[in-house]
């Protein structure tokens, strides 16, 4: 996961495409930790995020559910550039999270409903407006710590 945040800061503006597809990774690979930690270390996760104060347990929270419906729309129906804004002359980091219209609902349950809200607000709260790299930085700090809870606990 370290690797591919740097990648992310290391990778220029020039290539739109390619830019896409450090996001895309990104996404995937610090979303697959967080859930991997959630799965099998459910309680050190837990103690680590009731550790911080409530405004950045929400804000950590609120990050990962963005990133969450960003992984589970990308690839499905929607392109990267639909969720994120190239900037000229920046290196991929600073591009920008756009705002995302509403998903539609109609197919899904209303547990599939609430779920998938759930997931777009926390994406309106936290990535739409804010640059990607702030986005990774602020989710690998917490799994950092995270990380760091499980293994002095093995």
């Amino acid at each position: 996961m370290g690797e591919t945040i740097a990648r992310l800061g290391r990778a220029g503006g020039q290539d739109v495409a390619d830019g896409f597809a450090v996001i895309s990774e990104a996404v995937w690979r610090v979303t697959i930790v967080d859930a991997a930690l959630m799965r099998y270390h459910p309680e050190t996760y837990t103690r680590v995020l009731a550790s911080e104060d409530p405004g950045q347990r929400r804000i950590i929270e609120e990050t990962f559910g963005g990133l969450r419906f960003v992984r589970n729309r990308m690839g499905y129906d929607t392109h990267p550039a639909d969720l994120i804004q190239p900037l000229a002359a920046a290196g991929v980091a600073a591009w920008t999270w756009m705002s995302a219209p509403e998903p539609a609902l109609g197919a899904l349950t209303p547990r599939g409903r609430a779920w998938e809200m759930e997931r777009y607000q926390a994406y309106q709260a936290q990535l739409a407006s804010q640059a990607v790299g702030e986005t990774f930085t602020r989710a690998a700090a917490f799994l950092g710590i995270a990380t760091d809870g499980i293994l002095s606990h093995t």
